[in-house]
């Protein structure tokens, strides 16, 4: 029997669009419209190559399964705008939590958890913030919030928030624990229910201890720069980030400098690798690769990691509208999304703003081909790469 190809999920928030391509030759077997999904919360991988996503227009938390006869296995109703989404290790129980939106500060206080196996779904008021989420555990999970100013872990037992009467009611958190108020960005270890925290000084961790968290050693950045993105390799178990420096103004940001961070969970042990200056953020997990775009005006670059240690940068196609000196990274300007599945070895990165995804080969760094959507793609869009049997799912936090 022929192993199903890779398949990708290309988001086109901004026009509200969403493409099933096969990969590496880019053939059509699905798509959705008048869908705009959170490129914050990102997608979440689940088991058997389907993911979660939230509609922020819609208010819905949808469940795809690209490899099902049916694109749209579930859809629930949430609290919008999403912020972050995860589930707990067997992908049945999902939170989801709000944010900014469109909005210049923090406005709503509402979470959502879900039971993918039932449908049912309750809404419950925690604290106006921005919080991070995890859901941690087997069996019986807890929902961890990270918030900021004050800086905490707030602890909540799932099933607690589950059986919540009607009518959004206040929630108050059986445990909490202290964090810096800087924190950006969350992960979570299955195998030994650690959480992480990525702060200013380092990346908070905490183990789980009956319906509590206790703390454990913080893991320094080893740099003066810090992460503002922190996800779970879970076929080497370790934790990557991307540590931006230099200046404070984002005016100067073909000054920021960029490493690759990686703490491996087996060794403790912390590496780091240059990536250059200007703009990069989130990252991709490939077989033996770690892909990683950065934007800068004298010209933008995927950057290809090996497990080696070794840095492969490959030139991608200016874009319009792009990233420029004098105005800020992501304010009315084009961005690019990345995405890579750890069962393959490509790697795609969209072309904001012209509606094309380059799919590379990370082995050698080739362009395998150059996929012209019918949408533009605006702000870069998001993507999803996947296999049945990738093991994706063994980070449960959305990206």
């Amino acid at each position: 029997m022929t192993a199903a190809p890779p398949l990708l999920l290309v988001s086109d928030h901004v026009e509200g669009s969403v493409h099933v391509l096969t990969v590496p030759d880019g053939i059509r077997t699905g798509r959705l419209t008048g869908r705009h999904l959170s490129e914050h919360a990102g997608f979440l991988a689940l088991p058997g190559g389907r993911a979660a996503c939230v509609d922020d227009r819609r208010g819905e938390l949808l469940v795809l399964n690209p490899y099902g006869d049916t694109l749209v296995e579930l859809t629930v109703p949430v609290a919008v705008p999403a912020e972050h989404l995860a589930c707990d290790p067997s992908g049945r129980w999902v939170a989801v939590t709000t944010g900014l939106g469109e909005n210049t500060e923090p406005w709503s206080d509402l979470l959502t958890v879900v039971d993918l196996t039932t449908g049912d779904a309750t809404r419950v008021r925690t604290r106006i913030d921005e919080p991070g989420v995890t859901v941690l555990g087997h069996g019986d999970p807890l929902v961890v919030l990270r918030h900021r100013d004050p800086g905490a872990l707030a602890v909540h037992r799932f099933a607690g928030l589950l059986a919540a009467p009607p009518g959004c009611p206040p929630v108050t958190p059986h445990a909490q624990l202290p964090l810096p108020d800087d924190g950006h960005g969350d992960a979570q270890d299955p195998h030994c229910g650690h959480v992480f925290a990525a702060m200013g000084d380092g990346v908070h961790r905490a183990r789980r201890a009956g319906d509590a968290l206790v703390p454990e050693r913080t893991i320094p950045w080893n740099s003066p720069a810090r992460g503002w993105y922190l996800r779970l390799d879970p076929q080497r178990r370790a934790l990557w980030s991307t540590l931006r420096g230099g200046p404070a103004d984002p005016l100067r940001w073909p000054e920021w400098t960029n490493h690759a961070w990686r703490h491996d969970l087996e060794t403790n042990r912390t590496t780091l690798t240059e990536l250059g200056h200007g703009l990069v953020f989130r990252l991709a997990l490939a077989r033996e690769h770690t892909a990683f775009t950065r934007i800068h005006p004298d010209g933008d670059e995927l950057i290809l990691l090996d497990t080696g240690g070794t840095a492969r940068s490959v030139p991608l196609p200016a874009m319009d509208d792009a990233p420029r000196r004098g105005g800020t990274p992501w304010e009315g300007v084009q961005r690019r999304a990345v995405a890579a599945s750890p069962g393959a070895d490509w790697v795609a990165v969209t072309r904001g703003g012209h509606g094309e995804v380059h799919l590379f080969d990370a082995p050698t760094g080739s362009e395998a081909a150059r996929l012209k959507l019918d949408t533009p793609l605006d702000h870069g869009g998001h993507m999803l790469l996947r296999t049945q049997t990738d093991g994706a799912a063994g980070d449960p936090v959305g990206r």
